[in-house]
């Protein structure tokens, strides 16, 4: 066996390049090198520990293998549009692991506890390793069913649904409270807590709706790493805490970010059912004014300020390469060319910035919500493509909306306003937008990618 010292080191090493890799994921210049970086300290790491203990490498080699060979597929065939539901999907993955780490700590441990008392420690990090990893893996199934379309986006609510939410996790504590206080001989109130873990993150998920699955990814991102950090303890296993503990930090701190960015609190969330109980708010009147391709084409011709603002309509018709194209021949045109990027567009943190990134647009043409709010006033024209509730106008002018309060990118403030979408269809939250009524909005129906290439065709011909 290598020694405790080298074992040591590798793990100080590991950590410090997760550290280093998890800083660069704060630049697009740098986050590929970044996310290398932690990959390798990831690999140092798992390395370190295989090395660490006499073991039967049979095993752990078939699931290297077989596990190799998921995520590489899994990696090569996602489409960036599917992004989303994969991440839900490996936070999900992550809590199961850690659950199962734990159960099996107990259930090698618990006859010799009988004789010998386990370390407090040990205990209590197998109860959070089995909460917080339970509700994990469900929750995330559930965000993967709504984020994949093969559950309804909308919240899912039945009457007492949140008495419900609190009788299960407050049974679950309880559970966790009598297991800690008798570990050996509480085999069935362990698994009663096992079932209850997994009981919470369903009916944790299901009242949560799409327009919140931002905030709800970057929950169940933290988790993970928290439901990680308890294992860690379990096994003792420094570099698994260090680990964990980075990303239940900077999972929370995006989570707070989110939240902000929505204007609302984690708790309203959770338990608010969002776009349920607040209504539809006002009635929207007046007449959508179509466009064509060629009609737009004229007036972006002669525009000196752009902003486009990207949704998730974008991410579904895989249109950042046309877009990117488009913003080249406008700069080419003489016109100021900036991207508005709404913290929560899309479907799980930073969705517009992967999509863009992968398409090569300069990272120095992004905007933050605030600094295009700041230019929007002079801007020629707002070209808003597949978003909506981030650019809805009734969550400054409408106190009965329900996304009321939320602060938006306001599009509406520019000399004119092109939305491309398909239809009329309403966004994540459910209501109408007041925005496709305006007296400077040019609706151009389509597929975006399409409308973005006919654009582009139009500017060639000139």
């Amino acid at each position: 066996m290598i020694s405790d010292s080298i074992i040591s080191l590798g793990y100080i090493v590991a950590a410090v390049l997760f550290i280093i890799g998890l800083k660069m994921l704060s630049r697009q210049q740098t986050a590929r090198t970044g996310n290398k970086i932690s990959a390798f300290g990831m690999l140092l790491a798992v390395v370190a520990t295989l090395l660490s203990q006499e073991m039967d490498y049979t095993y752990i080699i078939l699931g290297l293998v077989v596990g190799g060979v998921i995520g590489v597929v899994a990696a090569v065939r996602v489409a960036m549009t599917s992004m989303p539901e994969m991440v839900a999907l490996f936070n999900g993955f992550g809590g199961a692991a850690s659950l199962l780490v734990a159960w099996s700590e107990y259930e090698k441990g618990r006859w010799a506890w009988l004789h010998d008392a386990p370390a407090l420690v040990t205990v209590v990090g197998i109860f959070l390793a089995v909460l917080i990893g339970g509700v994990t893996f469900t929750g995330s199934l559930i965000a993967y069913g709504k984020l994949a379309e093969k559950l309804a986006g909308r919240p899912l609510l039945f009457p007492g649904q949140r008495t419900v939410n609190a009788v299960v996790m407050l049974a679950a504590i309880a559970c966790g409270v009598m297991f800690m206080l008798s570990p050996a001989s509480t085999h069935i109130v362990f698994l009663v807590l096992v079932g209850l873990s997994l009981v919470f993150g369903i009916v944790m998920a299901m009242p949560i709706g799409g327009a919140d699955m931002p905030v709800v990814i970057a929950l169940l991102n933290s988790c993970s790493g928290l439901a990680a950090c308890a294992a860690g303890f379990v096994i003792n296993n420094t570099v698994l805490v260090v680990a964990g503990s980075l990303v239940g930090a900077s999972g929370l701190v995006l989570t707070s970010i989110m939240c902000k960015a929505m204007n609302r609190s984690l708790g309203n969330v959770l338990f608010g059912g969002f776009g349920v109980s607040a209504g539809k708010g006002a009635a929207v009147e007046g007449e959508v004014k179509p466009i064509d391709a060629e009609s737009a084409y004229y007036i972006l011709e002669a525009a000196r300020s752009v902003v486009i603002v990207p949704g998730y309509g974008m991410a579904v018709a895989q249109a950042q390469h046309a877009v990117h194209q488009l913003a080249q021949l406008l700069e080419e045109n003489g016109a100021d060319v900036n991207f508005g990027i709404h913290p929560v567009a899309g479907r799980m943190p930073g969705h517009m910035n992967v999509l863009l990134a992968e398409a090569n647009v300069p990272y120095e043409q992004l905007m933050e919500m605030d600094d295009a709010n700041g230019q929007m006033d002079n801007t020629d024209v707002a070209i808003v493509i597949g978003a909506n509730d981030v650019v809805n106008p009734a969550a400054r002018e409408q106190e009965d909306s329900p996304i009321y309060g939320m602060p938006i990118i306001n599009v509406d403030h520019a000399n004119t306003v092109f939305v491309l979408k398909r239809s009329m269809a309403s966004g994540f939250a459910g209501i109408d937008n007041p925005l496709f009524y305006k007296d400077n909005t040019r609706m151009l129906f389509g597929d975006a990618k399409a409308s973005i290439e006919a654009l582009i065709s139009e500017f060639k011909q000139s």
